[in-house]
């Protein structure tokens, strides 16, 4: 009996007096499993891990030595087909880190599968595919947290609040410096390499001869380059597009919303992709001598925000502190905390899949006007082109039936 008593006090001691006030406990932590497990899944993997609210129990990868590396001392399963991974009951959530034209079929499995969602940016291939992961995660009551991670940056925030209250005036003109739009895939097709699922990691699309540049071995000094492929990815505009058009749709406090017109580049009055919004404010993609950068113009001055650095016109509003009476957005810290805070809150992170899904339409969009070469109006409740049966055609792509999806 006494040492049942003494088994009994051991079960019941409390939890900040076993492991200090950051402890939780593992029947507590929030169990993930990643699907894809290259350079940005790594760097994922640290970021989550770093909040001490998860485990990684599992992880999904085509390529078989990026898996084991990724795995390494974590003791996670390893899945070569995610659907596998999908239908682990213990998994709470899935963090998202494959190339763009899988994560539409992905992110839709994973909440019909009832998993919360982290997906990297940009967060689809397409624009329907984007309202397909919206209307999913809706229907299935999931947690999304898409990873533009700049909205939990201070500068970025700093910079919404500065333009929601009016301290550079009313918005005249944003200027957008990312990279362009992608090309037709056309590299030569190489030896598939030993452990490289090929028609597995293709998933959705059409065969494509596989080459290094798309899926390269970990022993590569560049990134992979699948982004610079209109079958794959958005090229520039989306790839760090989708970080910088964010915070354009965040600070000018169009979440829901997007532009209504969309002008390309005609060697003639306009030189560069042109954005109209329907309060007037327009939008360049034009690169003002900084990469991956952006400029809003005011009526009393403007902001240059890029990463880890905020210029302002006014040197005082680069630290202004914003009062409690004005106006304030969503503050975030750590992106991936926030996303763990909301699975356990059930309410929706900084980033939800439907601020993703309309950042993602800013992009793509523009890669449509781009391919066009014409101007062409858009419906931002719709989600149509107005009048422009051809542009309709482009918010969609064919994908193979096994991989089908609702949209």
């Amino acid at each position: 009996m006494k040492r049942a008593a003494m088994l009994s006090g051991v079960a019941i001691v409390p939890r900040f007096v076993v492991g200090g006030s950051g402890f939780t406990a593992p029947s507590d932590l929030i169990s993930l499993g990643f699907i894809g497990a290259g350079k940005q899944a790594q760097g994922l993997k640290n970021s989550f891990l770093k909040t001490e609210k998860v485990r990684i129990t599992a992880v999904s990868e085509v390529y078989k030595e990026k898996a084991q590396s990724f795995i390494g001392e974590l003791g996670a399963k390893f899945y070569e087909d995610f659907r596998e991974l999908l239908d682990q009951k213990d998994i709470d959530a899935v963090v998202i880190a494959t190339p763009d034209h899988w994560h539409g079929v992905q992110a839709v499995k994973a909440a019909e599968a009832g998993k919360d969602i982290y997906c990297e940016k940009p967060l689809s291939l397409t624009v329907k595919e984007g309202r397909a992961m919206v209307e999913a995660t809706r229907k299935h009551k999931r947690i999304f947290q898409t990873g533009s991670m700049q909205r939990s940056w201070p500068e970025f925030r700093q910079t919404a609040e500065l333009i929601r209250n009016g301290y550079i005036g009313d918005i005249q003109q944003v200027k957008v410096s990312v990279g362009g739009p992608p090309v037709p895939y056309n590299l030569p097709p190489q030896e598939i390499p030993a452990g490289l699922n090929w028609n597995l990691w293709l998933g959705p699309n059409s065969y494509s001869g596989y080459n290094m540049d798309l899926a390269p071995p970990l022993t590569a000094d560049f990134w992979a380059k699948w982004r610079n492929y209109k079958e794959f990815g958005g090229g520039g505009m989306t790839d760090w597009g989708a970080h910088m058009f964010d915070i354009v749709q965040w600070a000018l406090d169009k979440d829901n919303s997007g532009p209504v017109e969309i002008i390309p580049p005609d060697g003639k009055e306009i030189q560069f992709l042109t954005y109209r919004y329907d309060n007037g404010v327009t939008m360049t993609h034009e690169n003002f001598g900084v990469n991956n950068a952006i400029r809003f113009i005011g009526s009393i001055g403007t902001i240059d925000v890029q990463r880890r650095k905020l210029e302002t016109s006014d040197p005082l509003l680069k630290d202004k502190v914003i009062g409690d009476s004005e106006k304030k957005v969503y503050f975030s810290d750590n992106h991936y905390l926030d996303f763990l805070n909301a699975i356990t809150t059930r309410k929706d992170p900084i980033c939800d899949v439907e601020i993703g899904h309309r950042t993602a339409t800013v992009c793509n969009i523009g890669n449509i006007a781009y391919d066009l070469k014409r101007p062409l109006n858009w419906d931002p409740k719709k989600e149509k082109f107005k009048k422009d049966p051809e542009a309709n055609e482009k918010l969609s792509r064919p994908i193979r039936k096994e991989w089908s999806i609702q949209f």
